[in-house]
């Protein structure tokens, strides 16, 4: 089952629901203030590591136009 994150305009409180697609764009009850919470979008850090132990973007994450490469310098592409 999918998570959800939710943000309340009476409290202003962010919070998590984990429920079935087919209730993801009904509003839920703010934990804090029990206000009706509408559901905003999610965010999240997507990366990988070099050889070297570096982190850099994965593949196709980034906005390199060619979809091969983690972005920066990219022989494909010439990005960067």
């Amino acid at each position: 089952m999918p998570i959800y994150e939710y943000s309340c305009h009476q409290c202003t409180s962010k919070f998590e629901v984990m429920r079935p697609f087919s209730q993801s764009s009904v509003p839920a009850p703010c934990p804090t203030c029990k206000s009706s919470a509408e559901r905003i979008p999610s965010t999240f850090a997507c990366f990988t590591t070099s050889a070297g132990g570096a982190a850099m973007p994965v593949a196709g994450t980034s906005s390199c136009s060619c979809g091969s490469c983690g972005g920066g310098s990219c022989g494909t592409c010439h990005a960067g």
